[in-house]
């Protein structure tokens, strides 16, 4: 896998100070995207050791709420397993920091329907990491700059702990990083 970049101390993706990967590689390639370079999944450089090491010393900064994965796509087959292993060793070093993912895949019409392109051996394991998914393709149509956290109106930001314990999509309530 590739990322073209990591962004420390970002307050646009997500509550709260975060870090943030920008995967690369996307097959949805939305009109008017605000990364079109990221749908090349070989834009940008290895995801590598060096690339881990950076992320996991801008989560050691106790004012550091979490990580939020973007792209490209995340959620992209290939990146989902790329992304998994970190993924683990991430949640294991820092149990308490949260993860934000942007998808343009919708949770419960593509990512959890066995056969649906998105869906692979790794998808619930990494859903089951994620806090907030931020899913739903970009539309142009409906773009709307007053959204907090996302780009379209039809875009979704779902409490993944939340719609797990209930058993249904619960929409995030803005908690002011509560």
């Amino acid at each position: 896998m590739n990322y073209g970049t990591i962004k420390k101390c970002d307050i646009a993706n997500g509550a709260g100070v975060r870090c943030t990967l920008f995967v690369s590689g996307c097959t949805n390639k939305c009109k008017n995207c605000f990364q079109p370079e990221t749908w090349d999944f070989n834009y940008g450089k290895p995801f590598d050791k060096e690339a881990i090491l950076e992320i996991m010393h801008e989560l050691e900064k106790p004012y550091v709420k979490g990580l939020t994965l973007l792209g490209g796509d995340p959620f992209e087959p290939a990146n989902q397993k790329a992304l998994l292993p970190f993924i683990r060793e991430m949640k294991a070093m820092f149990p308490n920091k949260d993860i934000w993912a942007f998808t343009g895949f919708r949770l419960d019409d593509e990512l959890l329907v066995d056969g649906s392109y998105p869906r692979c051996e790794a998808t619930d394991e990494l859903l089951s990491y994620v806090d907030v998914l931020v899913d739903g393709r970009y539309v142009d149509e409906l773009h709307d700059i007053s959204l907090r956290f996302r780009g379209s109106s039809n875009q979704r930001l779902i409490d993944m702990n939340e719609t797990r314990k209930q058993g249904k999509i619960v929409i995030w309530d803005d908690k002011l990083g509560k």
